[in-house]
């Protein structure tokens, strides 16, 4: 990961005159001229490099700007403690003691894993914390990546199993029981990270703000235009990494979160080899499906799913979406071949934008 702990794109649409700042931000527009008691049309906002990206957090409450400070200060806490290859990450730890002794960490870094290990199992591996032996190897996304041989993968291949990650919650440690094994949590970690600095923007009184980790997007309570308002959230073109959206979903407190295979990847001799891992071969997941995007309460979640259900592939996505995921979330789908698919949920609330390419699937 070193300091790119991003997987996921999205890119908002919420509220008036505020432009996107880079190709992952939130931009906002609005069809409505008004603006509730207590709140403002031009949020105090506040951006910085971190977590490998560009964060942004904007508040609409007027005279909470101070809410900033330590939500940004929560997010380099959880930064240093889950990025790896990084000094005095507790990540890093944990795999460094890999095959030699358990590691207690603390309860943030705890809960974390314990969670990227429920989603491994739940998902057969489709979601994997320890595909760090993979990815690590490639390195896509990096200076110097590389498309590694068939012996490298292959050995790779060998350190994989979730299984083999203890877990003791009494002592709160973590212990990699083969010497190679590595936790990444790249698909999981900033999901982590905007649900926690969501929560400290609540206990500082926001009650109308935006998170936006370069591309998770999580919206808190409602628009600044009034109670009954919420956020429209666009939906990232995943041809064009440049902030243009095929469509848009009004939401409120809710996050929305996209995977896709746009964002990072390894191009070589013509073939482009994305940051995605099928974790049964070592290589990028080839299927029908050139983005998913995950609507749901927890940011963590949508980071999550957004990576295991890419894996499933259209069909089998949809049907774990639809049967397995939490009360409530909801997903769009999009192929190579310009098709939006959506979940059952979303059939009145998403809205394709209609100067897109892209076509809404038929129903069967």
């Amino acid at each position: 990961m070193k300091k790119r702990i991003i997987l996921l794109v999205a890119v908002a649409t919420l509220g008036l005159g505020l432009s996107a700042c880079s190709k992952k931000q939130a931009t906002t527009s609005s069809d409505q001229p008004e603006i509730a008691e207590g709140m403002r049309s031009d949020p105090y906002r506040q951006e910085e490099f971190l977590l490998g990206t560009y964060t942004r957090l904007s508040v609409y409450n007027e005279g909470k700007k101070e809410a900033l400070t330590p939500a940004f200060a929560k997010m380099r806490e959880l930064g240093d403690k889950i990025t790896i290859n990084e000094s005095g990450s507790e990540i890093d730890a944990i795999n460094e003691k890999a095959g030699i002794e358990p590691v207690v960490v603390s309860a943030d870094v705890y809960d974390l894993v314990k969670t990227a290990k429920e989603y491994s199992v739940q998902s057969k591996g489709a979601f994997n914390l320890v595909i760090g032996a993979i990815t690590q190897l490639w390195r896509i996304g990096f200076d110097d990546a590389r498309k590694p041989s068939q012996a490298e993968i292959d050995e790779a291949l060998t350190k994989l199993d979730y299984n083999k990650v203890q877990l003791n919650d009494e002592a709160k440690s973590v212990y990699l029981e083969e010497p190679g094994m590595i936790i990444d949590l790249g698909a999981i970690a900033k999901g982590y990270i905007a649900d926690e600095v969501a929560d400290v923007l609540k206990k500082e009184g926001v009650t109308s703000g935006i998170v936006d980790l370069g591309g998770n997007i999580l919206v808190i309570g409602h628009s600044y235009r009034g109670d009954d308002k919420p956020w429209n959230v666009g939906i990232q073109d995943p041809n064009d990494a440049r902030g243009t959206v095929i469509g848009s979903v009004e939401v409120t407190d809710k996050t929305v979160v996209t995977s896709g295979i746009y964002e990072r990847y390894l191009e070589l001799d013509g073939v482009k080899y994305h940051h995605l891992f099928d974790t049964k071969t070592g290589y990028p997941v080839d299927n029908d499906l050139a983005s998913v995007s995950v609507i749901t309460e927890h940011s963590m979640d949508g980071d999550a799913l957004t990576t295991l259900i890419f894996a499933k592939g259209l069909e089998e996505g949809i049907k774990f979406v639809e049967e397995q995921a939490t009360t409530g979330t909801q997903a769009i789908f999009i192929t190579h071949e310009g098709k939006v698919y959506v979940t059952k949920g979303l059939k009145e609330n998403f809205k394709l934008n209609p100067d897109s390419e892209y076509q809404m699937a038929e129903e069967e």
